[in-house]
């Protein structure tokens, strides 16, 4: 049996407030041609299918193509819903669409039902463990002190090693949405720590023969049988740099017998570009980040006015941009700027900054007042030469 794993699609999700419906779109498309092309069977989806609980009619009408189009290339769908998704929403229809090749797994009571489908071996047990926050699943789960994810997910692994020790010689597939030890976050990734710790250990997984792994964005091999397979699009500039990816997963008689990875082609790119507002306005060597999302860091003398504007004028897709000043932020240099003055330099330009040049009547009494605070305490000015000089 031949799968492909993906995950985090985080339809309807924005970048810096710009609509990715649209890349989204052309990255299902483009998963939709892979299945064709790779003959895959079954296609694995473990979480995030949506950014956000409540998705727009928008996010569900391209969420909605790209299954059909995946359907329509020959493969059916196995899904769980992750720690973005709403379970309930979802799951909902999930026995209507099951008839359709789409199995959907969104509930804790169906966590230990596996989808069964055939091969030319025999059956292959898919099992879907949606996202598990621990104060909502552990009474579910019959584990009422559990406080972390490796307590839940335990929980949800022994009821599925128990089905499975009822199947004779079934190959199985888990897939979870869960952040495994070893695995590497990439920033923009909401964190599934909700008081207890959010990592689950690999060993949790021992015994399956592939497990399909979602919640983390970049493609990672944890061991030859436990992965992530990331996001389709980059949705951070800490991500600029990666290359996103699916696995291709062949199941043989005996179990995993190879996984291969297919890097997807890049929907738009990610440019972070530093220079003054002329300098990246006209320097030829940016001219490859025109058509990417950019994030810009001013270094102007001045703060630049109207930066965006102008700046969406060569890279139309400018997503983000800041000033910075060129010499630092003066204010964490202050102990380099008063090194060696004497302290009523120190005053006298304090005052200089915020209400002008002091008079001599000013210096004097300001000379006194800090040759009485260094003073031993009878030498120290009273309370009346300070107010009787402050009257002077």
């Amino acid at each position: 049996m031949r799968m492909l794993h993906t995950s985090d699609w985080h339809i309807g999700r924005t970048f810096h407030g710009v609509d990715l419906l649209a890349d989204q779109a052309r990255s299902l498309a483009t998963i939709a041609e892979l299945v064709a092309e790779e003959s895959v069977e079954v296609v694995v989806l473990p979480g995030d299918v949506y950014d956000r609980s409540i998705p727009s009619a928008d996010a569900i009408a391209v969420c909605n193509r790209g299954f059909e189009a995946i359907r329509a290339a020959g493969a059916r769908i196995v899904a769980t819903s992750g720690n973005h998704d709403s379970p309930a929403r979802l799951g909902a229809g999930a026995s209507f669409a099951a008839a359709g090749g789409l199995y959907l797994r969104t509930t804790v009571a169906d966590a230990d039902r596996p989808v069964l489908l055939e091969d030319e071996h025999g059956p292959v047990a898919f099992y879907g463990i949606p996202y598990l926050e621990p104060d909502i699943t552990r009474a579910e789960l019959d584990v009422p002190q559990a406080r972390s994810h490796a307590e839940i997910l335990d929980a949800a692994m022994r009821r599925i090693r128990a089905d499975i020790a009822q199947r004779d010689s079934t190959r199985t597939v888990v897939l979870a949405h869960a952040f495994v030890v070893g695995g590497e976050a990439t920033g923009s990734e909401r964190s599934i720590s909700v008081g207890g710790v959010e990592t689950v250990p690999m060993s949790a997984f021992d015994g399956i023969d592939y497990v399909a792994l979602g919640h983390l964005h970049s493609p990672q091999t944890l061991s030859e049988s436990v992965r992530y397979c990331g996001s389709p699009l980059p949705y951070s500039f800490a991500e600029s740099s990666h290359r996103k990816a699916v696995w291709i997963v062949e199941l043989d008689a005996a179990g995993l017998h190879s996984v291969e990875r297919r890097d997807l082609p890049l929907v738009r790119g990610l440019s972070k570009l530093t220079g003054t507002l002329d300098e990246l306005l006209t320097d030829t060597d940016h001219a490859a980040a025109e058509e990417h999302y950019v994030s810009a860091v001013l270094t102007d003398s001045t703060r630049p006015v109207d930066a965006m504007r102008k700046l969406r004028e060569r890279f139309p897709h400018a997503v983000h941009v800041e000033w910075v000043r060129p010499e630092g932020n003066p204010e964490l240099r202050y102990r380099e700027r008063v090194h060696g003055r004497r302290d009523t330099e120190v005053a006298q330009s304090f005052l200089t900054d915020v209400r002008g040049e002091p008079s001599a009547g000013e210096m004097a009494w300001l000379e006194r007042a800090l040759a009485a605070a260094v003073a031993e305490p009878d030498r120290a000015l009273t309370a009346a030469d300070s107010a009787a000089e402050l009257s002077a």
